[in-house]
This record gives C-alpha cells, sequence and structure tokens, in this order.
C-alpha cells in the first residue's frame, strides 16, 4: 500500500461530490439549516474522509472495513437526495447529475472493496 489516498480516484471523486452537494444545498431553505442540509454535507464528507482513513491505517483489513463505511455514507447521501428531491429542495437538473456521481462512485468503491478481499 505504497500510494497515498490523495491517489485514489475514489477519494478524488468523492472529494467532488462533497463540493457538489455544499453547491446544491446552499439554496435550501434555511429552516434545514441544521437537518437535511447537514445530513447531506456529513455524509458527503465522510465519503472521502473514510476512505483517507482507510487508506492510513496502512492494512488491508483496515481499508476494506473504512471502504465499506465511505459506502454506507454514499448510500445515505443518496437517500437524502431522494428526500430533497421528494421536498422540491433540489432542482431537475441537480437530483440526475448528483445521483450519476454517487453510482459512479459506487463502482469505484465496489471495485476498492473486491480487491481487498482475501
Amino acid at each position: 500500500m505504497t500510494e497515498t489516498f490523495r491517489n485514489l480516484v475514489a477519494w478524488q471523486k468523492a472529494r467532488i461530490l462533497a463540493r457538489d452537494i455544499y453547491g446544491s444545498t446552499k439554496t435550501f431553505p434555511k429552516d434545514e439549516q441544521f437537518g437535511l442540509v447537514a445530513q447531506l454535507r456529513r455524509a458527503a464528507v465522510s465519503i472521502a474522509s473514510n476512505i483517507a482513513e482507510g487508506k492510513g491505517r496502512g492494512t488491508q483489513r483496515d481499508f476494506r472495513h473504512f471502504l465499506m463505511q465511505a459506502r454506507g455514507s454514499l448510500y445515505e447521501l443518496e437517500t437524502q437526495i431522494e428526500l430533497s428531491k421528494d421536498m422540491e429542495y433540489l432542482s431537475d437538473g441537480d437530483v440526475p447529475r448528483l445521483l450519476k456521481a454517487c453510482d459512479e462512485l459506487g463502482r469505484i468503491l465496489n471495485g476498492l472493496i473486491n480487491s481487498t478481499e482475501n
């Protein structure tokens, strides 16, 4: 495990997704600031953070564990995007773009998880 987390495509894509989530939630109602906005942002940040933390642990077993945590946060994020759509907080253009990014990141994470199996 010589490469750093910064070299991982999954981490790079997770950062982009987090930035997109921050941008897309700027227009949410103020009363959602500590609700759905906070949840969306926390889940998005958690994906990249778990990838980095897992890579930093130094063992394949730990890396796999944190990749699975990142995948769980990704699924949370997808659910929160869908809820935001239901509440009509996200624009019609944002939802498919964000879900497509989630889908792509999910495939990358699944590939990484599979690569860490014994």
